[in-house]
């Protein structure tokens, strides 16, 4: 959403008279992009677009007239779509009955030197983080 400046776009012929607005409205286009206000939101012309990539995805557009010294117009709408929610597969450790003396113990077994010679950082860090997820089971 926001203020596209392109008063010269024709919405309806999908046609422009500046260069940039043609190009503006290909890059829409060429995206598969959907402009789903329908009036105009400054003097006449339609500068302020709300675009999506879904049809449906938006909803109950309203212009609801000017704030304070703009002249634009307000846009209220809303997004259709019921909320996610993600179920990770996750576990999270409780540290709070973590014996850290033994898993101090379990990592100063490992011979770091040998373990962690002519690696690079990318390396080290895989080697590392295995020797800490086998501590911590």
């Amino acid at each position: 959403m926001g203020d596209f400046n392109h008063p010269d776009i024709c919405r309806r012929d999908s046609a422009a008279e500046r260069k940039q607005s043609m190009k503006f409205l290909e890059c829409v286009n060429d995206n598969f992009l959907l402009q789903v206000i329908e009036e105009p939101t400054r003097r006449g012309a339609m500068l302020d677009l709300i675009l999506t990539n879904k049809e449906g995805l938006v909803g109950d557009v309203k212009l609801k007239g000017s704030l304070g010294c703009s002249d634009h117009e307000m846009v209220e709408f809303r997004i259709l779509r019921a909320v996610r929610r993600a179920h990770s597969k996750l576990t999270a450790l409780d540290f709070r009955r973590a014996d850290f003396g033994l898993f101090r113990d379990l990592l100063g077994r490992v011979p770091w030197d040998k373990a962690l010679e002519g690696r690079g950082a990318q390396d080290s860090w895989l080697i590392f983080k295995g020797y800490l997820l086998q501590a911590q089971e």
